[in-house]
């Protein structure tokens, strides 16, 4: 084991501090070794106001300063970023037990966000002349920053998906007050560290740790302008409740998914297979955009589900240092989730093929088995079928018509993402309109998605702002203005006005 990790404080105005008096503490153990102990941190409540208002001091000029200016401490990060991607690997495989080439992956991608924010997103927010706007008026678009962002993240991507929001935000104009999952403190605070190395204005960037009080007072706050939330739809409703008099703000939530592939009778079926079981069980199913209910016409069912549960039941499971397909879930609540949600299946009807149970394994963690429930009757009232585990287990469904599996897809009221396998481009073209989500994916899994594109769900599963490709638009307020450089014409006077200029 690699020692616990020095907890530093919150990260406010260019510096770490630390309370000597904090209003409660926790501590973090590795979901795949209960024995490492990773991280203590505790946190402050009053830190959150002078966090708040490190921001708004530091928007004046960061707000002002030349994209030119941003941009070199962006690419300044990017260099950091790359610089301690075997450090940052680690430190998210520890705190959430995800394989190490999955956290390399994820590692990864934070350098490679500043770059496809750069070189592609920010031509959405890019000055657009429009001549004529009015007679004679010539009219611009352009777009300035909203002010101090909140971003609260997940702790199944703590790195990446917060990372999403904070580049864009902080490459527009706005200053940031970022708080991680309270289940990810360690990779937050390495966050800061490496913002901290790049050489950022005090207060463009803060850190506050917490748990969810923290984050109810963060996304509460008067100077806040706008939430950037990543996590479930429970916490997610909870803060545009909590938000309903500040209607000003801007809120981006990504929320929850209870995604379906469909695999067509026509399906090239050795890729479908493979393509289903990533969907279904990477990140031990800790994904948003994972699969979660897989649709099968009827002729290709019985194939289907017998290499399905061969290839399912041969997943490796263990430690994340010795390179599994799948790690831990997150925590001992998780993992009872999980457990209990067999027996609502099971109460439910459904059928199991395989079970999910808890995982006794040296060293001791938060393991569990991939599970296969067989649903007999499509019932959109049943909690089982309705509802996101956020494990990894999978409803099966045998349908006959396609108008029947877009009915079990859009059940639920999640809208995040769709897969379907099949040679018929029609189909496709149907779904396109039929699906109701955000994302739709022809022959291949409902996970892994382009930051190139937009990335956001409708339904539970978002508010309609898409994040990824267009972080960017709800970072930004667009302006219009209409530009007059001609001298006054009094031809052009309105009746009824007697204006005498005297010079």
């Amino acid at each position: 084991m690699a020692g616990e990790i020095l907890f530093l404080g919150d990260y406010i105005n260019g510096r770490f501090v630390k309370s000597e008096h904090p209003d409660g503490e926790w501590k973090i153990s590795s979901p795949a070794d209960l024995k490492d102990l990773v991280l203590s941190p505790s946190y402050c409540n009053d830190h959150v106001d002078r966090a708040c208002e490190a921001a708004r001091k530091a928007y004046k000029e960061w707000s002002h300063m030349p994209y030119e200016g941003r941009l070199k401490y962006l690419l300044k990060l990017r260099d950091t970023f790359v610089a301690n991607e075997e450090k940052m690997a680690e430190v998210i495989a520890r705190e959430t037990g995800k394989p190490r080439w999955e956290a390399m992956t994820e590692a990864k991608a934070l350098a490679a966000k500043i770059t496809v924010t750069v070189d592609h997103s920010m031509k959405l927010v890019r000055e657009d002349r429009v001549d004529e706007a009015l007679p004679g008026v010539t009219g611009f678009i352009r777009y300035k920053p909203r002010g101090v962002m909140a971003v609260i993240g997940p702790f199944n991507f703590p790195a990446h998906l917060p990372n999403g929001h904070l580049i864009p935000a902080l490459l527009t104009g706005n200053t940031v007050v970022f708080k991680p999952s309270d289940k990810t403190p360690a990779v937050g605070q390495l966050m800061a560290e490496l913002i901290h190395q790049a050489g950022f204005p005090s207060g463009v960037f803060n850190l506050v740790q917490g748990l969810g009080d923290t984050g109810k007072r963060l996304a509460g706050h008067e100077w806040v302008d706008g939430i950037l939330f990543t996590g479930s739809y429970e916490v997610g409703l909870k803060i545009k409740q909590d938000t309903l008099h500040h209607h000003w703000k801007l809120l981006a939530l990504e929320m929850g998914g209870k995604n379906s592939s469909l695999i067509w009778k026509d399906a090239h079926l050795e890729k479908a297979i493979y393509e289903t079981i990533v969907g279904a069980y990477m990140s031990a199913g800790q994904r948003c955009s994972c699969t979660s209910k897989v649709l099968l016409h009827k002729d290709i069912y019985d194939r289907f589900l017998d290499n399905f549960y061969e290839t399912a039941k041969k997943l490796t499971i263990g430690h994340w240092r010795n390179n599994p397909f799948m790690g831990p879930l997150i925590s001992a609540d998780a993992v009872e989730k999980y457990v209990r949600f067999q027996e609502i299946a099971k109460r439910e009807g459904a059928e199991s093929m395989m079970r999910g149970k808890a995982l006794d394994l040296d060293p001791e963690g938060h393991y569990v088995t991939p599970s296969i429930n067989l649903v007999t009757s499509f019932d959109e009232k049943s909690v089982y079928q309705k509802s996101e585990i956020f494990g990894p287990n999978v409803a099966v469904y045998k349908v006959e018509e396609f108008d029947q599996a877009m009915e079990i897809t859009n059940s639920g009221g999640y809208g995040l993402v769709m897969a379907l396998f099949t040679e018929d481009r029609s189909l496709y073209d149907k779904a396109l309109i039929d699906a109701k989500v955000g994302l739709l994916n022809w022959n291949r899994t409902t996970n892994g998605a382009s930051s190139k594109l937009p990335f956001g769900g409708i339904g539970k599963s978002g508010n309609d702002r898409p994040s990824a490709h267009f972080a960017v638009n709800y970072c930004t307020v667009p302006v219009a203005t209409l530009e007059d450089r001609g001298s006054f014409d009094r031809a052009k006077m309105m009746p009824g006005i007697n204006y005498q200029f005297k010079g």
